[in-house]
């Protein structure tokens, strides 16, 4: 079964434009199922920017060599660079502050290029 891209009522965001939040799951993991509701609630609550749900499985062309070894593991991108990757305790106002710090943050260096390249084949499956 395909995770949804976003949710439903999600506007489609043009490549190079706004911030992203992509979380990398597998269906199997139970922490993941019960992140799920609280994504989808974050991303109903920020309508300006791209939540992606991606299944590492189902959607292993995405993650590519990607090694995700603990779940969730959260890409966030300002529209163009990957900014952060990594594992996030599952629980909405971590990844709330987490996207308000970075959004705050002057630009700097990247979250590296496996970061970037996983962004890149999310951006493009996903922007289309």
């Amino acid at each position: 079964m395909h995770s949804p891209a976003a949710l439903p009522d999600s506007p489609l965001v043009a490549p190079g434009s706004g911030w992203w939040a992509v979380c990398l799951c597998a269906n199997w993991c139970g922490t993941c199922r019960d992140y799920r509701p609280l994504f989808d609630e974050l991303a109903r609550a920020h309508p300006q920017m791209r939540f992606v749900w991606v299944d590492i499985e189902d959607d292993a062309d995405l993650a590519g060599d990607l090694d995700v070894e603990t779940f969730p593991t959260l890409l966030i991108a300002d529209g163009t660079t990957a900014r952060f990757l990594g594992p996030l305790l599952p629980q909405a106002p971590v990844l709330a502050r987490l996207l308000a710090s970075l959004q705050a943050a002057p630009h700097g260096g990247g979250a590296g290029g496996e970061a970037q390249a996983v962004f890149e084949r999310v951006r493009a499956a996903r922007s289309a």
